[in-house]
């Protein structure tokens, strides 16, 4: 259909929602932080989009200020782990490469994870392999082994 048939006003519909993932939604503390800023973040833009008027960005904030909301609805705080004797939920491990490679990796939410910067998800396939371990054991890390050296 051409474009000289579309009412302006139906040329932005609303944006289906992001998926959210099945599993809980643990969060570390900073975790929960960067949600709560993502929230006031959304709000901020979508009472901006509303004044200016700005129907996509409306449609674009709305959509992502419900993801937010409801991740933040959802969110179930997980404390620090109390020892280090067994890599868990909010640990840092550092793991060494059978190629001499040495890699540190903290466990934190879907949300916050950034495998560029060190922290993977609790539901990624390496910290499964992780999880339950103590230093010294050994685990598959993309088809090779690697040795836990640290958990903090």
């Amino acid at each position: 259909m051409s474009r000289a048939f579309v009412k302006e006003q139906d040329s932005v519909d609303e944006l289906p929602d992001r998926l959210i993932s099945e599993h809980p939604n643990l969060v570390t503390k900073e975790g929960l932080a960067q949600i709560e800023g993502e929230v006031q973040k959304l709000d901020a833009a979508h009472a901006a989009a509303q004044a200016e008027g700005d129907r996509e960005a409306m449609a674009t904030t709305a959509r992502d200020l419900r993801y937010w909301s409801s991740r933040l609805a959802t969110a179930e705080l997980v404390p620090l782990p109390a020892d280090n004797d067994q890599v868990q939920f909010g640990s840092t491990v550092e793991i060494a490469r059978d190629d001499g490679r040495r890699q540190t990796y903290r466990i934190v939410g879907e949300d916050e994870a950034d495998p560029a910067k060190g922290s993977i998800s609790y539901v990624s396939p390496l910290s499964r392999q992780l999880a339950g371990k103590s230093v010294g054991d050994i685990v598959k890390v993309a088809g090779a082994e690697a040795e836990i050296v640290a958990i903090s």
